[in-house]
C-alpha cells in the first residue's frame, strides 16, 4: 500500500517552545543550512509570472490572492508544493459555450520545484453544489487559506464568502454581508467538505437590520500546521484587520475574541510569519484592481505577541490614525505593479521568498472583458535586512531571470542579496527651488487652472518662511478638474524634488475627506503624479497618485490609480519625487512611457520611506507642482503649509558604499 504525504516540514514559521505550549501551535523544523549558502544542489532559475500549466490545454494567467503549503512524502522524502488562489477565470480562453467568463472556485496548483506548476482542477464545482448552505446562490469565494490539523489529521480551507443568506445574516436582499466559511479534507486537493456554519459570522456595522455590514474577507492561519487551536486573522479596509483565537473540531472551526490588528481604511491581504522572536504582519493597501494604475502594495510590521501590537520599523502602530507599515513590495517601473495580497514562506533549505499576485501593465485585463483585471502570480527572494524583510534587496518584483528556490531538501538556492541602490539628493538647483522666504511668491511660479475651476486661485500668502495655501474644495482627478494646482519649471534629465508640508486638519477622528496636500509632476490636469499628505476617514496617509489622460487610456481603463508609502506626521511631513529619464529596455517595459517617478516619505526628514514606481509621459513641458485640494465637504476648511520647495541632482549609489 502507498504512503500517504504529510505535511511538509517546511512552514512559513517557527516558533519557541513557550509559544507552542501557549497557543498549541505545531510548526515542523526549518533546515539549519545558512540561508543564502552555496553548498547544496542548484535548483535552477525562474523568470515570472508563475504560468501553471493546465492538462487540457493552455496556461494559467490569473491567480490572484495566493496561499501556498507543501506536503512531504514519508517514504521518498519528495515535497510537493500547493499554491490555491482566489475565484477566477483561469486565462482569457475560459468562458463557457456562451461566451461568459468562468469564475473558478478556489483553482489548485501542484509542483515540486516552485517554479512549474500544474493546474489540478478547483476546489468546488459551478453550481450551488460548490457553495456552502448558508451562501447565495450569486456569492463567490475569495483569498483561500490551508491549515494542517495534527490532532484531526485534515486539511482546513478557509475562504471568504462575499454574500451570505438572510438566515445567516439576519437581513433581505442584501449582498454585501460577508463572512469566513471553512471545509475540511483528508488530502490537500479534496474533495472538500463545508462546515455547514460560518467561522465568522457577517458582522453589523450599521443599525440592526441595515444592509451594512463590515468586510469580512481575507482569513490567514497563523503556521500551515497546528493542533487544533491557534490565531486567524482576517478583515479589510470597512472594519480593519482581526486577530482572533481559532478552535478547530473534526467538522469546521469557530473564531472567538477578535482583537483589531490593524486599523480600518487602511489595509486587507493579512499574512503572519513568525522569526527570530517576532510575529511579521504583512497586508496589503489601495485598490487590487484597478488594470495598469494598479497602485496595490505590501506593507509589513511586526510584534513579540501574535495578536499585537504590531509596529513598523520606525515603531509606528499599525492601529494608529496615522496608520504605521514598513513597504515591502511595490512596483518598481517595470512591467509589474499592483503587487500585492501576498503569501511568504520558507523554502526547504530555510530561505524566505513570497508568492503574490500582480498586474502586467501591458496586459492589464482578460481579453473577454476589459476591465476586469488580470493578476498572474510572481515569487521573489525574500531578504532581511536589520530584522526586517524586503523583496529582492528592495529591488521588488523581478523581470527576468532569478535563482530559483530550494524546493526539495538538498538543494540550496543562488540568490544572494544585493541590496537596491540609493537614491539621493546630490547637487542643489538653486534656480528650481524655493526657501518662501519673502512677502509674496517668486515670479517662478504659475497658478495652472482646472476647466471647471473658481475664477480665482486659492487664497495664499508667503511669510515667516513658509508659503500657505487654503486646502481647496475642489479636485483635480480625471474630468472633474476644480482646482487650481501651482507650478514651476522643472530641470530636464534625472533629479529629486522636496518638499516640508503641514496641515491644520485634525490629527484623529473621521471623517475630513479627502483633504490633501503635497508635490507632484505636472504636465496638465490629465497628466500628472502626485505624492499628498491625505486624509482617508479616520486614518491620514500619503497617497501617491498618477493621472493618465483619455488618449492614453485603452478600453476599460482607469485614468486615476494610486498607490500609498509611509504614514505621515502629526506635524511636518517630508514629500520627495525621484524623476528618471527611461531608456532601452526599462522604456519598453514602462510601455513607452519616457520617466520614472519614484515616492518618498519621512516623518523627520532623515529617516525616508521608498514606493511605488510609477512611470509616465508628462511631455517636454513637465512641471514641478504643488498641490491643496480634495476637501468633500465645503464647509470644512483648512490650511496647508509648505517650508520649502528644494530640486536636487540625483545621485544613485550602491547600498553600503
Amino acid at each position: 500500500m502507498a504512503q500517504s504525504p504529510v505535511p511538509g516540514r517546511l512552514a512559513r514559521t517557527s516558533l519557541l517552545i513557550a509559544v507552542l505550549v501557549a497557543l498549541g501551535l505545531v510548526f515542523p523544523a526549518t533546515s539549519a543550512a545558512a540561508p543564502g549558502g552555496q553548498g547544496g544542489k542548484n535548483p535552477g532559475t525562474y523568470e515570472n509570472p508563475l504560468l501553471p500549466v493546465i492538462p487540457a490545454g493552455g496556461v494559467v494567467e490569473s491567480c490572484a490572492d495566493p496561499t501556498v503549503f507543501n506536503t512531504q512524502d514519508p517514504g521518498t522524502g519528495q515535497i510537493t508544493w500547493y499554491m490555491f488562489c482566489t475565484t477566477d477565470p483561469l486565462n482569457d480562453e475560459d468562458v463557457d459555450a456562451d461566451g461568459n467568463p468562468v469564475f473558478r472556485r478556489i483553482p489548485m496548483m501542484t509542483s515540486t520545484d516552485l517554479v512549474n506548476w500544474t493546474y489540478v482542477g478547483d476546489a468546488f464545482p459551478q453550481g450551488t453544489a460548490g457553495l456552502p448552505g448558508y451562501a447565495e446562490d450569486d456569492a463567490a469565494l475569495w483569498a483561500p487559506e490551508v491549515v494542517y490539523s495534527t490532532t484531526y489529521e485534515q486539511y482546513y480551507l478557509f475562504f471568504g464568502v462575499t454574500d451570505t443568506t438572510a438566515a445567516t445574516s439576519g437581513v433581505e436582499d442584501c449582498d454585501t454581508d460577508n463572512a469566513i466559511g471553512v471545509a475540511v479534507s483528508d488530502t490537500p486537493t479534496g474533495p472538500w467538505t463545508f462546515y455547514d456554519e460560518p467561522v465568522v459570522d457577517p458582522r453589523p456595522a450599521g443599525a440592526a437590520g441595515a444592509c451594512d455590514f463590515l468586510w469580512t474577507y481575507d482569513p490567514d492561519v497563523l503556521g500551515d500546521s497546528i493542533e487544533d487551536t491557534g490565531i486567524l486573522y482576517y478583515g479589510s479596509y470597512r472594519g480593519g484587520v482581526y486577530g482572533a483565537e481559532l478552535t478547530l473540531t473534526e467538522e469546521g472551526a469557530e473564531a472567538a475574541n477578535p482583537v483589531m490588528v490593524a486599523i480600518d481604511n487602511k489595509y486587507e491581504g493579512t499574512n503572519v510569519v513568525y522569526r527570530d522572536g517576532y510575529y511579521y504582519i504583512f497586508v496589503s493597501a489601495t485598490n487590487c484592481c484597478n488594470g495598469a494604475l494598479t497602485g496595490y502594495a505590501v506593507f509589513v510590521g511586526r510584534s513579540t505577541d501574535p495578536l499585537g501590537p504590531f509596529v513598523d520599523r520606525f515603531g509606528n502602530s499599525f492601529t494608529d490614525t496615522q496608520a504605521g507599515g514598513t513597504p515591502f513590495l511595490y512596483g518598481n517601473g517595470n512591467e509589474w505593479t499592483g503587487t500585492g495580497h501576498n503569501t511568504v514562506f520558507q523554502d526547504a533549505n530555510g530561505d524566505w521568498w513570497t508568492i503574490y499576485h500582480a498586474v502586467d501593465q501591458n496586459d492589464p485585463f482578460f481579453a473577454f472583458e476589459p476591465g476586469l483585471t488580470k493578476r498572474p502570480a510572481l515569487l521573489d527572494a525574500i531578504d532581511w535586512v536589520d530584522g526586517w524583510p524586503t523583496v529582492n534587496g528592495g529591488s521588488g518584483p523581478s523581470n527576468g531571470r532569478m535563482p530559483a528556490p530550494a524546493a526539495q531538501e538538498g538543494q540550496v538556492s543562488r540568490h544572494q542579496t544585493r541590496l537596491v541602490d540609493t537614491q539621493a539628493p546630490h547637487r542643489p538647483l538653486g534656480e528650481y527651488s524655493d526657501e518662501f522666504d519673502g512677502t509674496a511668491l517668486a515670479g517662478e511660479w504659475t497658478w495652472d487652472r482646472g476647466d471647471n475651476a473658481p475664477a480665482d486661485p486659492p487664497d495664499h500668502t508667503v511669510g515667516g518662511g513658509v508659503l500657505t495655501v487654503d486646502i481647496q474644495p475642489g479636485d483635480t482627478y480625471v474630468d472633474v478638474d476644480t482646482a487650481w494646482v501651482l507650478t514651476r519649471d522643472a530641470p530636464r534629465g534625472d533629479y529629486v524634488v522636496e518638499t516640508r508640508v503641514r496641515t491644520d486638519i485634525p490629527d484623529e477622528d473621521c471623517c475630513f475627506n479627502f483633504a490633501q496636500a503635497g508635490i507632484g509632476i505636472y504636465g496638465d490636469t490629465d497628466h500628472y503624479v502626485k505624492l499628498t499628505n491625505t486624509s482617508i476617514w479616520n486614518t491620514r496617509q500619503t497617497e501617491w497618485a498618477k493621472e493618465i489622460g483619455a488618449e492614453q487610456a485603452g478600453e476599460g481603463w482607469s485614468r486615476y490609480g494610486n498607490s500609498v508609502i509611509g504614514p505621515p506626521s502629526e506635524e511636518w511631513t517630508y514629500l520627495r519625487v525621484v524623476v528618471e529619464e527611461l531608456r532601452g529596455a526599462e522604456r519598453a517595459a514602462a510601455g513607452g512611457d519616457t520617466h520614472g517617478y519614484t515616492g518618498y516619505t519621512s516623518q523627520d526628514g532623515t529617516n525616508w520611506e521608498r514606493g511605488q514606481t510609477w512611470t509616465h509621459t508628462l511631455g517636454d513641458d513637465q512641471k514641478i507642482a504643488l498641490f491643496a485640494q480634495g476637501t468633500v465637504d465645503p464647509t470644512q476648511q483648512f490650511e496647508a503649509e509648505f517650508d520649502y520647495v528644494r530640486v536636487y541632482s540625483l545621485k544613485e549609489t550602491p547600498t553600503g558604499r
